[in-house]
């Protein structure tokens, strides 16, 4: 058996955090081995990639992924343009994963499915931090083998396990039997999904971005073809948060994108259903019927097609031989999770953290990402950079770099005060129940998605949910 240190760092997922964590491994001369369940890098991002991010490039392009490119001649694109999902892929992760050194490095079509350490479940003790990991994978052909590392970073994202339409964190009554009736997240409403949604009645359930996104599609689709309609349900009694901060915002195309959601709202091209619970679905041969309403107030929505907006969760199963501490509530690492649990932090900052807050008991073990948030709302791209970058530095021995961790983030408006309300909801800035005052929060910019479309978590009372960094 080759020596610990022989053996590579294993990076679950070639999305845009696994990608960088890869970059930032080889800087500090450790080898990565990157795999990637899709049969290119980026596969998560390409689900969504008609959609535009209401970041510009500059936040969306990690410092040691670029040192990387530009010796190949890669040239940076216009950092203050907005790009689109494919435009992220094509003209950075796929440059990246083709460079020389990333190149070989990188296996797709291989899925991991456990990970462990070498001989050992997770109740043996003895010499387990200098054992290898065990990595065990699927190939697209179903054949499988095991992988031995010195480490593992899992930059797996949370796309393929989205968040269920019911009530309580569980699906709905129905709901598995009802799924032809239910898209995909992030359907592309004008593009190759549009015959879909033309003429027909659309509900979009969720209160995060992605629901933002695809109901302003919806909204120009209704433009052209005046049939269709198009409901909204949230749980939560209000939408203020995903209204955001308009002018405020120190992204200016997300605050539009409140902005202009509101205006829907008001001028009833969209019909908003606030406080309402989906218990059950119903589907025939001619709809969905969508069982749910408000508190005391049962309501049956007959709709033809549903659309989920209603965020993701991490697959943990895959690392249940594994010394884990998760945070009880959002299920991040024990120590992150109080930072930013969204019952309590939907109105202040997420420091810059790196390896010693996603550190747990199994010793080189990280993960990174939109999964190291759990449950958790409002990721961040950079967020995510800077937390590769603190990893690599202390997976390498350099513990004095892994914890100079620095991270900083455009304002997004939304705690300002505003002159009135929308939809029955409370002006941006009155704080929902469990909030401080908006006087008192706000001193910092609010943790807030950059870079990707999100969903509601759906079971969280009045908050947006920012559920989106998918890496593999």
């Amino acid at each position: 058996m080759p020596a610990l240190t022989q053996l590579p760092v294993v990076v679950v997922g070639a999305g845009p955090v696994g990608l960088a964590a890869a970059a930032h491994l080889l800087e500090n001369g450790l080898t990565p081995l990157v795999l990637e369940a899709g049969s290119r890098p980026g596969t998560a991002v390409r689900a969504w990639g008609h959609t535009k991010l209401f970041s510009p490039w500059r936040y969306n392009l990690d410092a040691a992924a670029v040192r990387l490119l530009e010796p190949a001649g890669w040239r940076a694109p216009r950092l203050t343009a907005l790009p689109t999902g494919h435009e992220l892929v094509a003209e950075y992760l796929e440059p990246l994963a083709a460079t020389e050194q990333l190149a070989p490095l990188i296996r797709t079509g291989t899925t991991v499915t456990a990970v462990t350490r070498q001989g050992m479940d997770k109740t043996h003790s003895r010499l387990r931090d200098e054992t290898p990991f065990l990595v065990r994978t699927r190939t697209a052909d179903g054949s499988t083998d095991d992988v031995l590392a010195r480490a593992v970073v899992d930059a797996s994202g949370t796309w393929s396990t989205p968040n269920p339409l019911g009530q309580a964190g569980l699906p709905a009554l129905g709901e598995a039997e009802a799924s032809v009736r239910i898209t995909r997240p992030l359907p592309d409403v004008l593009g190759t999904d549009r015959r879909h949604f033309a003429g027909r009645h659309v509900l979009v359930v969720g209160a995060g971005h992605s629901a933002a996104n695809t109901l302003l599609s919806l909204g120009e689709l209704a433009k052209a073809e005046p049939e269709t309609r198009i409901s909204w349900a949230v749980r939560g009694p209000s939408v203020s948060r995903l209204y955001g901060g308009g002018d405020l915002d120190g992204l200016p195309a997300r605050g539009m994108l409140g902005t202009r959601l509101r205006k829907l709202v008001e001028t009833g091209v969209v019909d908003l259903r606030s406080s309402f619970n989906i218990t059950g679905l119903a589907t025939d041969g001619n709809g969905l019927t969508v069982y749910g309403g408000t508190p005391g107030v049962e309501q049956i929505l007959a709709v033809d097609v549903l659309i989920p907006a209603t965020g993701f969760r991490p697959d943990l199963a895959i690392l249940k031989e594994l010394r884990l501490e998760l945070d009880p509530s959002v299920e991040a690492a024990r120590d992150l999770g109080p930072l930013i649990d969204p019952e309590f932090h939907s109105c202040g900052t997420v420091p810059a953290h790196g390896a010693g807050l996603l550190a747990h008991p199994e010793k080189d073990f990280y993960i990174v990402g939109m999964k190291s948030y759990g449950r958790a709302p409002t990721f961040l791209l950079a967020t995510g950079y800077e937390q590769v970058r603190s990893v690599a530095a202390a997976l390498a021995g350099n513990h004095e770099a892994a914890d100079q961790v620095r991270l900083e983030l455009p304002e997004t408006g939304i705690c300002s005060a505003d002159a009135g309300s929308s939809a029955g909801s409370p002006a941006v800035g009155s704080p929902a129940v469990g909030e401080q005052e908006a006087s008192s929060c706000c001193t910092a910019p609010e943790p807030v998605l950059v870079g990707f479309p999100t969903g509601l978590q759906h079971g969280r009372s009045g908050e947006t949910d920012a559920s989106g960094d998918q890496d593999g």
